[in-house]
């Protein structure tokens, strides 16, 4: 009798069909316990997506935990010498704090792992792996590829290093050029935004490359990258965004995409790093897929629909106004947005785009879950929130500054706990953190100004603009966090599949904001 799959859940139907290419791969799947002693995960906490991990204790006093990672087990559990290739695939739950719902979750994950005396043959097959497993599920899919030790190199060898380093690679993960000319001098950010710019075919990045680096390592790691493009034609692209803050990967690292997903499906590379502070004299490369993405998959219908707008959230109030008369004077109208009716869509099919109001502070959500491509939201929302987005342009609207504020008598005394009454609680905690003060934070979501007034804290920690209201009330702003203005932010799944339009729109709305600083 034969097996109806169309009972399956998108999920379901994808295991089968994984399971069968790994396989036929030849990889031998791998079995593991749904616990692991807690502290395989307490000494590599680095290496972790979510530090949050469940534990229990064993009924002989063992601390255990759920697995919330499949990786770190099988490389406790790997038999691969460095002279053998180990290859290897799982199909497994993991127990973490899901990236959607910030609870934890039960998550499936499928994927593979390679491990041992891997050579170049041994990543391109493992990343053309990937690039058929995502083309298994859609064949609409995109699979983004970046070379940590490729990125390292280049900087290196160009004379950025240090701290300038890590503010280059940050730069380039938000996809933020202003950020980049921020920080480097004229000559250097030329050189740079050419090196680094995505979407290159594999000649094109191995031929920039060769035009200013020398290091014959740095030039091996670019025409491996250049190869793996070749092999993956309007498929795989160079994008060197997909980077690794935690440490995790050191070497090749990607992410895949499906258009109608909001969040990556697939995410993978190299992590010699890790067998190392393991004890493992091996190398290795991998990857997972997320299988319950995969449900938040909308219908054909909607895909098709979507892929002829940029669909646009801004924020209400007169920012927004503000926001959506620079896109006008880019050439990305829609006329019935000022007309005085109760819509909350706008489109212009002429210029493909699509307006809907929202909350300021609801914007980076709106463009993080997928609901609008691109949107634009202030500096403070992104770093109190930290969405997984793009942060394409500094529009320089909205310029005020994030900043410590008290009492004109105010003196600190470092022997008592600092109380410190806002609304951007995480911003509050980084900020004293890098000084090592001890705070105790009150979380108010109005009229902060009375916090210090009555009593209730030392100091507040809030957006200024003219700092009349603080005058007002005999406070004065004592030191400065941040600056702040309006970013255009973009979703990073929306951005793979609609580079070319969103691009347009950034450089378009770039020229308005020079024309502003004029």
């Amino acid at each position: 009798m034969n097996f109806d799959q169309s009972i399956l859940k998108n999920d379901e139907r994808a295991i089968f069909a994984l399971r069968s290419l790994y396989q036929g791969k030849g990889y031998r799947r791998f079995r593991m316990s749904r616990f692991e002693e807690y502290d395989l995960y307490s000494a590599n906490k680095e290496m972790l997506v979510s530090e949050g991990v469940i534990t229990f204790n064993d009924t002989d006093g063992r601390l255990l935990a759920l697995k919330p990672d499949v990786t770190l087990s099988i490389i406790k559990n790997s038999l691969a010498a460095s002279k053998t290739v180990e290859k290897l695939y799982y199909n497994e739950n993991v127990y973490r704090i899901s990236e959607d719902s910030h609870s934890y979750k039960e998550i499936m994950q499928t994927g593979v792992e390679c491990i041992g005396d891997i050579d170049a043959c041994h990543i391109k097959e493992v990343v053309l792996l990937a690039a058929q497993s995502l083309e298994t599920v859609c064949d609409d899919y995109r699979l983004c590829i970046s070379d940590l030790a490729l990125v390292e190199g280049i900087l290196r060898d160009v004379g950025i290093e240090g701290m300038l380093c890590q503010q280059v690679i940050r730069a380039l993960e938000d996809k933020s050029l202003h950020s980049l000319s921020g920080v480097l001098d004229a000559d250097a950010f030329c050189k740079i935004s050419k090196l680094f710019a995505t979407g290159k075919t594999g000649d094109e990045l191995i031929g920039d490359v060769k035009s200013v680096i020398k290091s014959k390592e740095t030039l091996e790691r670019a025409e491996l990258i250049g190869d793996i493009l070749k092999m993956l034609p309007g498929k795989a692209v160079l994008d060197f965004s997909v980077t690794s803050t935690g440490g995790y990967y050191s070497g090749i690292i990607f992410k895949g995409y499906i258009n109608g997903i909001a969040s990556k499906v697939l995410s993978g590379g190299q992590y010699d790093k890790l067998l190392k502070k393991m004890g493992k004299n091996a190398s290795a490369i991998g990857f997972a897929v997320y299988l319950d993405t995969l449900e938040r998959r909308m219908d054909s219908s909607d895909t098709e629909e979507s892929k002829s707008f940029i669909n646009v959230a801004l924020p209400k109030g007169r920012l927004g106004e503000k926001v959506y008369d620079m896109f006008e004077a880019a050439g990305f109208d829609c006329p019935l947005i000022k007309e005085n009716n109760r819509k909350l869509v706008f489109e212009n099919e002429r210029v493909g785009i699509r307006f809907f109001w929202v909350k300021p502070s609801d914007v980076a959500i709106y463009v993080e879950r997928g609901a609008a491509d691109i949107g634009v939201v202030g500096k403070d929302i992104l770093l109190e929130y930290s969405p997984d987005v793009y942060e394409l342009l500094d529009t320089g609207l909205g310029r005020c500054r994030m900043a410590v504020a008290a009492k004109k008598d105010f003196c600190d005394d470092d022997t008592k706990v600092l109380r410190v009454a806002t609304k951007f609680s995480n911003v509050a905690k980084k900020y004293y953190g890098e000084r090592s003060r001890d705070i105790d934070i009150i979380n108010l979501n109005g009229s902060i100004e009375l916090a210090p007034i009555l009593g209730l804290s030392d100091v507040i920690v809030d957006i200024v603009e003219t700092g009349k209201t603080l005058l007002e009330n005999d406070l004065v702003p004592y030191e400065t966090v941040f600056p702040i203005s309006a970013r255009l932010v973009s979703n990073k799944a929306s951005y793979s599949f609609k580079t070319e339009k969103i691009e347009k729109i950034r450089k378009a709305l770039s020229v308005q904001v020079m024309k502003n600083d004029d």
